[in-house]
């Protein structure tokens, strides 16, 4: 591997280490899943949320990746919750015979919320942090890597006020470029929790809730990527009007892509990643979404 790709892949591991350290569901499932299954965890992809607006949206984290070798493939849209995103494809990813963060590299998933379509108090409100924040646009990826946000901390009435119009906001404004939320791909571990409803049922046995939005398995319309995702940790978060309360943090995605129709008589031996579904579902991202609406967290502790 070069030094370059050493860099990249240190850079995610970071994004990686700050995500696990907040969200212990995400960490306590993978050590299920390695002592179960082995070392076999891969990666699906990694997906941040960002504001769109004033260069602090998608291209804020887009062109680290670009710049390593990424691909810009489609732009998914979805107008009730006011959010774009575009995935980005990984450079070369056959043959790793290492897992994790040193496996395949992820599909990159970024959406940005479309803040001028938000009302006009909160438009002012994520227009007075992003104030604060000066350039803090171009180091997206350092605020990502060691957690910080790049504006000022946010006020609980500021928070609420957001959370109540758009929970995508509000979740931004407290966790800003944190890695929302990292997916494993199922059809790459090597036991029978390769099929996600195994897997999911695995999740389950060990204790954990899965988020039910549009039901617990997600399925694309062709049948061909099948998603499902836990239900985000909290955290108190202490604001800065001194109020600490609980804020939602991240999830764990778990998704199953099946061979393409014109590869489906290959042995499973046979069958590499490229022979399988690619891209993305509007469908089913809306639902992921909700991983960590109020709505499931509410579920969660109950």
């Amino acid at each position: 591997q070069t030094g370059s790709d050493l860099f990249f892949r240190s850079v995610l591991s970071n994004m990686q280490k700050v995500y696990l350290s907040r969200n212990p569901t995400a960490e306590k499932i993978l050590d299920f899943v390695h002592s179960y299954d082995g070392d076999h965890i891969c990666f699906d992809h990694f997906a941040f949320r960002t504001f769109g607006v004033d260069g602090y949206g998608i291209d804020s984290l887009a062109e680290f990746f670009t710049d390593f070798g990424y691909e810009s493939r489609e732009e998914l849209r979805f107008p009730a919750k006011k959010l774009r995103a575009l995935w980005f494809s990984p450079p070369n990813n056959d043959g790793y015979t290492r897992a994790g963060i040193y496996g395949p590299l992820p599909r990159i998933f970024i959406s940005e919320l479309l803040v001028d379509e938000l009302s006009a108090p909160s438009q002012e409100i994520i227009r007075k942090y992003i104030k604060t924040s000066a350039n803090g646009n171009k180091y997206a990826v350092l605020a990502s890597t060691f957690g910080e946000l790049t504006w000022e901390k946010p006020t609980y009435s500021d928070f609420q006020v957001l959370s109540r119009e758009s929970e995508y906001a509000g979740w931004t404004l407290v966790n800003g470029y944190a890695l929302n939320h990292a997916t494993v791909s199922t059809h790459r571990l090597e036991s029978d929790i390769r099929s996600i409803s195994k897997f999911n049922k695995f999740v389950e046995d060990n204790g954990f809730k899965l988020n039910t939005e549009g039901g617990i398995l997600k399925v694309s319309p062709d049948g061909l990527l099948q998603q499902s995702s836990t239900v985000a940790d909290s955290s108190l978060f202490t604001f800065a009007d001194g109020i600490t309360e609980s804020i939602p943090r991240s999830y764990i995605e778990f998704a199953e892509r099946l061979p393409l129709p014109q590869f489906r008589d290959l042995q499973y031996e046979e069958v590499k990643e490229h022979h399988r579904r690619d891209g993305f579902e509007v469908g089913n991202a809306d639902k992921i979404f909700e991983s960590t609406s109020k709505d499931q967290l509410t579920r969660r502790s109950a």
